[in-house]
């Protein structure tokens, strides 16, 4: 990213109120007065936070973007969802983020559980959406979902030896294929350690949920969007083969569904580019 990283936008962090109380984000604007900003949402996948997102937010405000990542409830350093919450409580940071961006309409992009996320609002808000991401999509078989169901995003019970915290570094690992970045696999898995008790919540729900009765609702401009090494490539390919004629697709090669920091510049452009039309 060093090539795009001279002179771009600064991130800032602050609070919001939503249903599920205070929601903490990221945002990344730039400052020219030549024009206004288009509004543009990113929600992150589990079981991170809107840090997800710090290395293509500046590339994406410098090119015009009002930028800002949600964590979601429970992820981060967002207040956690009530006990038995739903798809639906956990997407209720978008309005609480609309609101802080100032308008009822924005362009969103989701990766994995955000991508899941921003599917559900879009189709029950399409007037809240004007186009829309979805990198990695899990429209899952039952296989899959049994293989997804073996990782352990839950509670670590801590123990006298550390041995919890091999436990959390292992199913990193394990659910990272491909994984090529020593440094950000020790990251991600100190933030997953970090809400421990609340950010896996959110996954049992994307694994049992009825995604494709979701897709075929949606009626704003949707790109599929997955790399080739990432874990939902197939799923998310059979999610575009379900609409072919309305969902655009594209790809990228190689990654893992880290590819947000593994590609930013790639990402970057893609995202770019089908906002732009």
């Amino acid at each position: 990213m060093d090539a795009i990283n001279r002179e771009l936008p600064v991130i800032r962090r602050g609070y919001c109120e939503g249903r599920t109380g205070q929601v903490h984000y990221r945002r990344c604007r730039s400052h020219s007065p030549e024009q206004r900003a288009r509004p543009l949402l990113l929600l992150h996948q589990s079981p991170l936070s809107s840090t997800q997102f710090e290395r293509v937010m500046p590339a994406l405000a410098s090119q015009g973007f009002d930028v800002l990542a949600p964590d979601m409830p429970g992820f981060g350093m967002s207040d956690a969802a009530p006990e038995g919450a739903g798809l639906e409580q956990f997407a209720s940071v978008i309005p609480a983020a609309l609101a802080v961006l100032g308008c009822e309409r924005a362009d969103m992009v989701g990766h994995h559980t955000g991508a899941v996320l921003a599917a559900v609002f879009a189709a029950e808000q399409p007037h809240a959406v004007r186009r829309l991401v979805v990198n990695g999509f899990p429209l899952l078989g039952q296989a899959e979902r049994e293989h997804f169901s073996s990782f352990y995003f839950g509670p670590k019970d801590p123990k006298p030896d550390g041995s919890h915290l091999l436990v959390a570094w292992q199913n990193r690992l394990r659910s990272t294929p491909g994984w090529t970045d020593i440094n950000l696999m020790h990251r991600y898995t100190v933030e997953a350690l970090h809400r421990g008790d609340t950010n896996w919540k959110a996954f049992p729900l994307v694994i049992g949920a009825d995604l494709q009765a979701v897709l075929q609702r949606l009626q704003v401009p949707t790109l599929m969007f997955t790399n080739t090494g990432e874990d939902l490539y197939d799923s998310t390919r059979r999610a575009q083969a379900l609409r072919p004629d309305f969902f655009a697709y594209a790809e990228l090669s190689g990654g893992s569904h880290d590819i947000v920091d593994e590609q930013p510049e790639a990402w970057v452009r893609v995202v770019t580019e089908f906002l732009a039309d």
